[in-house]
């Protein structure tokens, strides 16, 4: 099969496509014939060296997500049939021709995407909704996303509306916030550099009436996550997801005990396959409705073929993208 493979790390320019062995099904494991996946900022960094694959998963192949149809079944696997159209997140491998998972650990693919938008939305949508599950989320909550232009920050914003929340954002540009809006975003905050965060607060008790933030979603960490603990509520949960904005920051402890906040860290690749199945199913429950009445929907940046990865990972260390950066397999 092709794979977009890892020769060495470094930049874009070392990824090449490249025929590798095709992957066989374990009993309880079925084969997909990938047709579409995605780029994550995981992707990024493991092609440059610092984000290892989890232990069990390809070393050189990135891509934690998927959409295709079923190929093959292992022997004890009997949830699908070949032919039917599945999406879901592994741990590694998904920027090739086929990827092996288990049969639980994917969901049907809603009639109403076609394969450039269903390869779009397994690891942002789970992603978001498992931070918000974590939180303890409520309808008429107000919650505030970080990086409301990403593609977790465009699912989380959605998933917020749709259950009866209120979502607020940050993002570098007010263009990406404008542009939010139209997915559910009330308003947001512009940090067009860290000094501006220090107004975060100011910015939560006028959207909230005073209240703060009930839920934080940081995909930024570094200042973000700081200036996030006094713009919050009275036992308000803030879920730390990534920390492209530093790892290290200078917190007032006091603020979390004075409103006994609930602080979070989550990661989703290097869960054990039964978080995995876990998680996975709860969003079948409660989110691919969603998407499959059109309340809910993908935020697509760009798409591009397998064989313009390097391109495709240029794009999204842009930091210019708007939603998703898809890669399709015919």
């Amino acid at each position: 099969m092709k794979a977009v493979v890892i020769t060495r790390f470094g930049g874009p320019e070392v990824l090449e496509i490249q025929d590798v062995p095709k992957p066989q099904p374990g009993p309880e494991e079925v084969l997909v014939n990938v047709r579409s996946t995605a780029l994550n900022r995981a992707d990024l960094l493991q092609r440059s060296g610092r984000y290892a694959a989890p232990a069990g998963e390809p070393q050189n192949i990135s891509g934690l997500e998927f959409a295709g149809e079923v190929a093959e079944l292992g022997t004890n696997a009997h949830r699908w049939r070949k032919g039917d159209g599945v999406m879901g997140i592994v741990g590694g491998g998904a920027h090739a021709e086929f990827v092996t998972t288990h049969q639980d650990a994917v969901v049907a693919v809603p009639s109403n995407l076609d394969w450039s938008a269903a390869g779009a939305v397994p690891e942002v949508f789970i992603t978001a909704h498992d931070a918000l599950r974590q939180a303890g989320f409520k309808a008429g909550e107000n919650v505030l996303i970080h990086a409301a232009g990403s593609g977790v920050g465009l699912a989380a914003t959605q998933i917020v509306k749709a259950l009866g929340g209120r979502a607020f954002g940050t993002s570098r540009t007010p263009d990406k916030i404008e542009r939010a809006k139209a997915f559910g975003l009330e308003s947001g905050f512009s940090v067009s550099e860290p000094s501006v965060l220090a107004e975060l607060s100011v910015f939560a008790d006028d959207v909230t009436g005073g209240r703060g933030f009930d839920v934080v979603l940081d995909l930024n960490g570094g200042p973000y996550f700081a200036a996030s603990l006094e713009a919050m509520a009275l036992r308000g949960r803030l879920i730390l997801i990534g920390g492209v904005a530093g790892g290290k920051t200078d917190v007032d402890l006091y603020q979390i005990l004075r409103k006994r906040l609930h602080i979070i860290g989550t990661v989703l690749r290097a869960r054990s396959l039964q978080e995995k199945i876990t998680i996975t199913a709860a969003f079948a429950e409660e989110v691919v409705p969603l998407l499959a009445k059109g309340t809910i929907q993908p935020v697509i940046d760009s798409v591009f073929h397998l064989d313009q990865c390097q391109d495709a990972h240029r794009r999204l260390e842009s930091n210019e993208t708007f939603g998703k950066v898809v890669l399709t397999i015919s």
